[in-house]
């Protein structure tokens, strides 16, 4: 069968390989790939930045935003043949560390988890693959045409979630809310602020593409120029571009008592020059905080399905400014100005005659 794979650490070493296709196992579901998202992550794993290929493998499969379609379920699971799925990027490390122990994976302390497509596990990024029922979650059949979003509102329901709980530290009224970066993330955390009832701002470097429009259309506003001439106090800030210019600039203008949460990895291309001191004075008498929030457990997935099927579906769609068809999956890679999420579609490719004759 065909998969994208890459070997990690080696830029342009990502192909369309012929690999094995997966043996079903017992208790596992056996998955079609339907469409794979692709992120920032991805691109710095074909870049050679990082990336582990399980074992003693040589290639790495590629892919952790994916939507799929179950062929073979196990008849003591929720899941049966024809569902829409969602695999779980990460897996507890098999100690386990005492939060991977009661399900909070996307929290482990000792750092020997392993991610699908990412850490020492392969990806989605196949014709088919096997998935465990309890690092699944099945869709809505609504939900066909965003499902493969699921995943990055996972992140930012977590992201929400950790907001909120640091917050009820105090008697604490938040309003507004500001957001850096229009990526995916950035959108999809602005549409969960909104669904909360926050004021939200989102400020971006774009003046022109779908972005502003996307933002105004939640009933948002829209900012770019420059961060700091901004008039806006928010209470909540969270940094999805990873520049070290953007999160100094935002944290000036934290709201006392504020939360900035920082869901954007850095490229290491951005400096800032940052007086420790005055940073600190600010953060110690402002009472305010600043932590990282990445990945998801089940529940931020639960929270992401109820999410998006909140959510105005032609605004979601509107997020995914291509699909490109597996055979010409290079395009996926070749950024454009107006892209948002870009997503390969594996339902282009023929399935394997011997898989659609197994789940029969």
């Amino acid at each position: 069968m065909h998969a994208l794979t890459v070997q990690p650490k080696q830029a342009r070493s990502l192909g369309l390989r012929s690999i094995d296709p997966p043996v079903p196992q017992s208790g596992k579901l056996l998955v079609k790939c339907l469409e794979i998202g692709i992120c920032g992550t991805d691109s710095e794993i074909v870049a050679g930045h990082y990336g582990e290929a399980p074992g003693r493998q040589e290639h790495l499969v590629i892919g952790h935003e994916c939507l799929g379609e179950v062929l073979q379920a196990p008849p003591d699971t929720p899941f049966a043949r024809g569902d829409l799925v969602v695999g779980f990027v990460r897996r507890p490390d098999p100690v386990p560390c005492e939060n991977c122990a009661a399900g909070e994976w996307d929290m482990c302390r000792n750092g020997g988890y392993t991610e699908r497509g990412i850490k020492a596990a392969d990806g989605y990024a196949s014709e088919h693959f096997i998935l465990s029922p309890d690092y699944a979650i099945k869709l809505p059949m609504a939900l066909r045409s965003v499902g493969v979003l699921t995943e990055p509102v996972s992140v930012v329901a977590k992201a929400w979630e950790q907001v909120l709980r640091i917050g009820s530290r105090s008697s604490w009224h938040p309003c507004h809310v500001l957001i850096t970066g229009a990526g995916p993330i950035g959108l999809l955390a602005a549409l969960l602020g909104r669904q909360l009832g926050f004021d939200i701002h989102v400020f971006d470097r774009n003046t022109s593409g779908p972005k502003p429009d996307l933002v105004r259309d939640l009933g948002a506003q829209y900012h770019n120029g420059s961060l700091s001439s901004l008039y806006l106090q928010p209470d909540i800030i969270i940094e999805c571009t990873g520049a070290a210019g953007v999160l100094v600039d935002a944290f000036q203008l934290l709201a006392s008592n504020g939360i900035l949460c920082l869901a954007g990895l850095s490229s290491g291309q951005h400096v800032a020059d940052l007086d420790l001191n005055a940073f600190g004075t600010r953060l110690v008498l402002g009472n305010d905080v600043i932590f990282g929030s990445v990945n998801a457990n089940r529940r931020h997935y639960e929270q992401a399905v109820t999410a998006l099927e909140k959510a105005p579906r032609a605004w979601l769609e509107r997020l995914i400014t291509r699909r490109v068809a597996l055979n010409d999956w290079q395009q996926a890679f070749d950024r454009r100005d107006d892209d948002i999420k870009v997503v390969i579609d594996f339902a282009s490719i023929s399935t394997t005659s011997a898989f659609h004759d197994a789940a029969h």
